[in-house]
């Protein structure tokens, strides 16, 4: 036991500093986003999210230890026991979870609540880097990659039943890790273009679309399909596809998704579409993130964050307190610290002595990745609002505690690299 709790000169401190300091750095904005100057508040006031946030930060540091005291062979051991259990889970919270925010994906513990998709995230991630760790293991088996697509589309279905798309679409970003261990890029390259494809339907009416697929389709045959049958079925086949996946996302959008999302969607095309409702909440952040200008208006004189014109301000929309109050400057010093960290975890990952390892560190950079670039994009408008936090620095326990088991199990597993065997 005391090789594995004296692993302290073998931790990637490096990683350990940027958490802390993202955490702390964090939590003072959490307090800026709540604080009223005429009630004399403090940050440690437990009524206020920021001496609830300081709670869970303490909880996080007891997590890390227990993290660091376990034996590193236990995550992957039990990482299908631990995907089955988060599963059932998962399965139980439309009939015993407490809706928050139009989200049924919550389970209420006293005053307090815990949201199992977030755990969902690195326990699926443990299940995924098991499955490729796994001896004799092949990307290029249909099987295996049949296997994986199951254990990342498993609990994004459960999670859509709970109205929580946000955090359901999190787990595509997997597909990075499937690349990264051999899948081909065709499929990443497909379901990029299916989104960017999503995306534009919004934008041109389908029968703009309908008419330049046939135009086209046309001009490629008179050119290439002359006494070529081959030529003729692959570009007919090709053009009725997409024509069939157009009108597929079109009524998914209008017949499938709630009014709720499909507004969001709408509103990410067109700015000004409906400015006192569903985009009342970006319109607002930008407002704030405007405002603050090169340098900020300063720590706790916010005025948008004073008078709470935007909703969630110390939740999904935390970065609207950093970009008012410390301004280009202050929001450039948060992406850096993202983009160093980020460029850190995939540093570790690639040191990685074995599949496991390393597969279960591209899951964390991913995961990472996805929630940084989505949670500042959709607070400036190049995303939908979709409810998903900033690592770190969005209030809330349940995915503080998340994210740090997220990272700190990759750093157990990273202190321990020289005693693995070799599986690459």
């Amino acid at each position: 036991m005391s090789r594995e709790v004296d692993i302290s000169g073998k931790l990637d401190w490096v990683s350990v500093l940027l958490y802390a300091l993202m955490v702390g750095l964090g939590w003072l904005n959490i307090f800026a986003a709540v604080y009223d100057e005429t009630a004399n508040q403090s940050i440690f006031d437990m009524s206020l999210n920021s001496g609830r946030q300081l709670m869970f930060i303490a909880a996080a540091v007891l997590i890390i230890f227990a993290i660091i005291i376990v034996d590193m062979r236990f995550y992957e051991t039990f990482a299908y026991i631990f995907y089955a259990i988060i599963l059932v889970a998962l399965l139980l919270i439309p009939f015993i979870g407490k809706e928050v925010g139009g989200n049924k994906s919550w389970i209420g513990v006293g005053s307090f609540g815990v949201q199992p998709s977030e755990f969902a995230k690195f326990i699926t991630a443990l299940a995924v880097a098991r499955t490729i760790g796994s001896v004799g293991f092949r990307m290029d088996s249909v099987r295996n990659q049949g296997i994986l697509f199951v254990l990342i589309l498993a609990p994004l279905a459960l999670i859509i039943l709970q109205k929580d798309f946000g955090t359901a679409i999190v787990f595509l970003s997997f597909l990075v890790v499937f690349y990264r261990e051999g899948m081909s890029p065709f499929i990443l390259i497909v379901g990029i273009s299916m989104a960017a494809l999503a995306i534009l339907t919004l934008i041109v009416k389908n029968q703009w679309y309908l008419h330049g697929i046939i135009g086209v389709a046309l001009v490629l045959l008179i050119i290439f399909g002359k006494r070529n049958f081959k030529r003729i079925a692959s570009l007919t086949f090709g053009a009725l596809l997409l024509i069939l996946t157009i009108e597929s996302f079109d009524y998914v959008i209008n017949n499938v998704l709630p009014e709720r999302h499909k507004k969001r969607l709408e509103a990410l095309v067109n700015p000004n579409f409906d400015p006192m409702g569903i985009n009342w909440n970006v319109t607002q952040s930008k407002i704030a993130i405007g405002s603050g200008g090169f340098a900020g208006k300063g720590f706790l004189k916010g005025t948008q964050t004073k008078f709470d014109f935007v909703p969630e301000q110390s939740t999904d929309f935390i970065f609207c307190t950093i970009g008012e109050e410390h301004g280009w400057m202050g929001s450039l010093v948060v992406v850096a610290l993202f983009i160093v960290f980020l460029q850190r975890i995939v540093f570790i990952a690639e040191r990685q002595k074995n599949r496991f390892a390393r597969a279960y560190g591209y899951s964390v950079a991913s995961i990472f990745f996805f929630h940084f670039a989505v949670n500042i994009g959709m607070t400036i408008g190049l995303f939908p609002v979709i409810g998903i936090p900033l690592p770190f620095f969005s209030y809330g326990g349940s995915a503080l505690w998340s994210f740090t088991v997220l990272l700190f199990i990759l750093l157990k597993l990273d202190a321990h690299r020289s005693q693995v065997l070799q599986r690459i």
